[in-house]
């Protein structure tokens, strides 16, 4: 097994502050935007991007939430051991909101089109964008493309791509893993 460095600690934090400026540009002032973290790893790049815009870009009160797409997902039948579920939080109304899906990584797309049906369930938002860190985009079995990504990553089926935050790992770092 290998393992590459695809962006090291100083480069996500300069796409951080390049998302979150592309997201002001697109989104002002929030007051009508939400933000989606798909759990579980979409969670941390959304807590960071809500922290970068309340505290770098001085946005108020930008809604964030987290939701879990396990059992909206074709394939959570497909596997013998039991899935552990995360936790949906959303104490807000989504609702006519525009909704940003957050995630760490689009590979094939379906868990985005696994959060497209779960959301349904709180409301029907005016739009839904997806910001994602790494777009691995030879990989794609859906129609689906984000609206704003960090990078673009050529990777073969049989290389993963790991993202690692400091809040959870030891550090900040994007890795092409090699099997």
């Amino acid at each position: 097994m290998s393992q590459k460095i695809l962006l090291t600690s100083k480069e996500i934090a300069i796409i951080l502050h390049r998302l979150a400026c592309q997201l002001i540009e697109k989104h002002l002032d929030f007051s009508n935007t939400i933000l989606i973290g798909i759990q579980p790893r979409g969670t941390f790049l959304a807590e960071r991007l809500k922290t970068l815009l309340e505290s770098d870009y001085q946005i108020k009160d930008v809604a964030l939430g987290y939701l879990d797409i396990t059992f909206f997902r074709d394939d959570f039948r497909r596997t013998d051991k039991p899935l552990e579920a995360n936790q949906t939080k959303i104490d807000f109304l989504v609702e006519g909101k525009n909704v940003i899906f957050i995630d760490d990584v689009l590979y094939t797309g379906r868990s985005i089109r696994s959060a497209l049906t779960a959301i349904q369930s709180f409301g029907r938002p005016a739009e839904i964008e997806l910001l994602v860190l790494i777009d691995r985009r030879f990989s794609r079995h859906l129609p689906i493309q984000p609206d704003y990504r960090g990078r673009q990553v050529d990777a073969i089926n049989n290389q993963k791509v790991i993202v690692s935050w400091q809040e959870h790992e030891t550090e900040d770092g994007v890795y092409l893993v090699t099997n």
